[in-house]
């Protein structure tokens, strides 16, 4: 008896070896091409770093990373995701860019049960407030998580009390105006428009032309290239008034791209390229020196995606393939490296992590973000009762409602 189950022991040891030689595999949702294409770039910038440091292992696992276009569309979102499970056989997935991505692929890798890292779509309704997934870990807060903080500082510390909104037509811009437009009222503000133009119009002059010019300052909230479009519309509009924008209207994916418009433009993200911390002195420098490029939110939030996924393949001490370990592990690193600051799992799976201000300014010839003001430790629920606002209306075009609408 003794001999069968020392031998029975061999062949588990042996069986356990021989998983850990093999590759972890990685499935990466990114975007080559479409509008979107700029942001898939950076975030292979910032996931090929972290490996090029590691010497392409992770807790002691050689890495395959397995790259997928998917073009910023949804459905091919899915099917690139599906191609990646069961093609692929990957034992974990980063991306994708977009939050109309995640959401079309929330399903699926519920049903396939394998961990997805998002580390750029900011998804609020279903990834990150009713549908509680084990399964999806976001590295980034939601589409509202640094907007309640702009709105808070817009109404508090900008003097704005009256403005109007202009931002992207999908779940993106839907999401990030409703916590900018929850918290600037709650403040004591108005919002007294909303405009939404299609994700892919062809021009801005006939939004430009209906903005109200009789309030404090102005709510923009684009992605891709549309800051850079809107922004030069504003300009040659005559435009004058104050810009509060989201995570993606300058960052320095695009900033690099802009002139004066920008000057002056205020925002607000999960990341700050100054931030005065080692780590992200270092993130900087290696990029810098890397790709030739400022990183923003796409490169650094990438990176951190890696992160985490190694911390918690250190917990797990690379074994992947004891899945519910690996899973749990997942769910409970708190990251206390890296250039983003402080990133923790709230009570709902979600992250709690610093929200930075920022104002651009020109230095040197150059156009930057500059901090101004720092919120720690902001949740997906702001200072709202998490019970409450799950149970509420979610966040969508239309919610919250424009109250102080003007003819």
């Amino acid at each position: 008896m003794k001999t069968m189950i020392a031998a029975l022991a061999g062949v588990l040891l042996a069986s356990a070896a021989a998983a850990q030689q093999e590759p972890l595999r990685i499935g990466f949702l990114t975007v080559r091409t479409g509008p979107l294409a700029a942001g898939g770039r950076q975030m292979e910038e910032g996931i090929n770093l972290l490996l090029k440091e590691r010497g392409n292992r992770l807790a002691g696992r050689t890495v395959e990373i397995v790259f997928a276009d998917t073009a910023g569309q949804p459905a091919l979102a899915k099917s690139k995701t599906q191609e990646l499970v069961e093609r692929n056989r990957v034992h974990a997935i980063i991306g994708p860019l977009a939050t109309f991505e995640a959401l079309a692929i929330d399903d699926y890798i519920l049903q396939a049960k394998v961990p997805l890292i998002t580390p750029t779509s900011a998804a609020q309704n279903d990834l990150a407030q009713r549908k509680q997934s084990d399964y999806v870990v976001h590295v980034y807060g939601t589409a509202a998580q640094p907007m309640y903080a702009l709105g808070d500082y817009a109404a508090k510390k900008a003097g704005c009390k009256r403005l109007a909104m202009i931002a992207d037509d999908f779940t993106y811009g839907h999401e990030g105006a409703a916590g900018f437009h929850r918290v600037f009222e709650d403040a004591g503000g108005r919002v007294v428009q909303k405009l939404w133009p299609p994700l892919n119009v062809p021009d801005y002059g006939s939004f430009a032309g209906q903005l109200k010019t009789n309030v404090d300052c102005v709510y923009a909230g684009f992605a891709g290239s549309n800051p850079l479009r809107f922004l030069r519309t504003y300009k040659e509009y005559g435009l004058k008034l104050p810009l509060f924008g989201n995570p993606t209207f300058v960052d320095e994916g695009i900033l690099k791209n802009m002139g004066d418009e920008a000057v002056g433009v205020y925002s607000a993200s999960w990341y700050a390229v100054d931030r005065d911390s080692a780590d992200n002195k270092r993130f900087v420098a290696s990029i810098q020196k890397e790709y030739k490029v400022t990183p923003g939110f796409y490169t650094a939030g990438t990176y951190t995606a890696g992160l985490w996924l190694e911390e918690a393949l250190k917990l797990v001490k690379g074994r992947v393939e004891d899945h519910a370990a690996f899973v749990r592990a997942l769910h409970d690193v708190k990251l206390e490296h890296g250039p983003m600051g402080p990133i923790r799992l709230g009570e709902y799976g979600k992250p709690i992590l610093n929200i930075y201000i920022r104002r651009v300014e020109r230095k040197g010839g150059e156009l930057v973000n500059t901090t101004i003001a720092t919120y720690p430790e902001v949740s997906q629920f702001w200072t709202y009762d998490a019970r409450e606002f799950i149970a509420g209306p979610q966040y969508s075009r239309d919610y919250p409602p424009l109250k102080f609408a003007e003819p």
